[in-house]
């Protein structure tokens, strides 16, 4: 049964020829076509996928190749971690939660399901996970990533906590079910290491842009043909790839960072194109018609998160870098939402994903609503 859900829920669709999947091709070529538009649509589109590419993506690559590279050299197996924990198990499932990007959170769900994790350590996981929102938070407003994510990892272990103390629900385990939710790759392949070559530039030029210092060998660097080919070919990946949101831990760890990396892209330009698209061809001031519903705005954020995937949450951390909402509804949205996370978790155990997601939107609203009430213009 459990092999069956997660077929179903894998399933991208027929490929065509090449392995490249229709509608996944479809969107990579409305974004190539806008940026070899003419005018001023075009030089804006290609302005966003740079800022996009050095400010988000090679970060995220970053991260992921240091996280799954660890992983493969050490032989660190997090799912015996997380089962050996005992007293301990919640925190680390928060911490495991707390990791930017699904994995972690995915992990804790599949320890679940298999009888080795309370139901306290699924909701530490959601609740402290920010899912790929996070990277793009990290890459653009690292101050307030420094806030959010500590402050959603203690949220996750207080209300993890509670949770195992007082909640008597007798969830079915669908025992043999298994955290190896993505198809295997099984070889590292010329795309993967193509995809390396325009990061290591683009991640120093990101790195410069960050610490806010000029170095000249980069500004002799052609960074926007660099983010334009590293964008190019990570659509060229994502359209081409069988992966959903998570890759194989089996496969190389390279291979997981360039099938990663370019699944969150796609995200991330499309919240910087949807922002500035609005903004400079919709006339829409976003930020002054939020305010005529300030006060609603961290409940429809918390509502938000219950959405499964990282689109909509990568559009509220992107509202929220360009001012258009509150800390308050941000820090609603990141305890609240589970980001792609939740997929994979609903094919594993999906009674026990919405159970631990309804868990998580109590401390989201209190923590949400805390903020707008006492400290309005905190980190705004």
């Amino acid at each position: 049964m459990a092999t069956r859900i997660i077929d179903r829920n894998m399933r991208l669709g027929a490929a065509l020829p090449g392995g490249f999947r229709p509608r996944r091709l479809a969107v990579a070529l409305l974004l190539l076509a806008l940026a070899v538009a003419p005018g001023e649509l075009g030089r804006l589109t290609r302005e966003l996928m740079t800022d996009a590419y050095v400010q988000v993506s090679v970060f995220v690559a970053a991260t992921l190749m240091l996280f799954y590279g660890s992983e493969r050299l050490f032989r660190f197996d997090l799912g015996e971690a997380l089962r050996g924990a005992r007293g301990w198990q919640v925190p680390l499932a928060a911490l495991l939660g707390a990791t930017p990007g699904c994995g972690g959170a995915v992990v804790v769900v599949a320890a679940y399901t298999s009888g080795n994790a309370r139901m306290g350590a699924v909701v530490a996981a959601l609740t402290a996970t920010m899912g790929d929102a996070a990277f793009l938070l990290l890459a653009t407003r690292p101050d307030a990533a420094a806030v959010v994510l500590p402050l959603s990892l203690a949220v996750g272990i207080v209300t993890g906590w509670l949770v195992d103390r007082f909640d008597r629900s007798d969830l079915p385990r669908l025992h043999g079910a298994s955290g190896e939710l993505a198809p295997r790759i099984g070889r590292l392949r010329p795309r993967d290491i193509a995809y390396l070559l325009p990061l290591l530039p683009g991640l120093a030029v990101g790195i410069a842009q960050l610490v806010q210092i000029e170095v000249a060998m980069l500004q002799a660097l052609p960074v926007t043909a660099i983010a334009l080919t590293g964008t190019a070919l990570g659509l060229f990946i994502w359209s081409s790839s069988p992966v959903t949101a998570m890759t194989n831990a089996r496969d190389a760890p390279l291979t997981r960072m360039a099938e990663e990396t370019s699944f969150i892209s796609v995200w991330v330009i499309g919240a910087y194109l949807a922002y500035d698209y609005a903004a400079a061809f919709g006339g829409l001031d976003i930020a002054a018609w939020f305010q005529t519903v300030a006060l609603l705005l961290p409940l429809i954020a918390v509502v938000v998160g219950f959405v499964p995937g990282c689109g909509p949450q990568m559009l509220v951390t992107m509202l929220y870098v360009n001012g258009a909402l509150p800390f308050a509804a941000l820090i609603g949205n990141a305890i609240s939402n589970d980001g792609d996370a939740l997929f994979p978790a609903i094919a594993i155990n999906p009674r026990a994903a919405i159970m631990a997601t309804v868990y998580s939107a109590i401390p989201a609203l209190l923590v949400a609503y805390g903020f707008l009430l006492f400290a309005p213009d905190f980190m705004n």
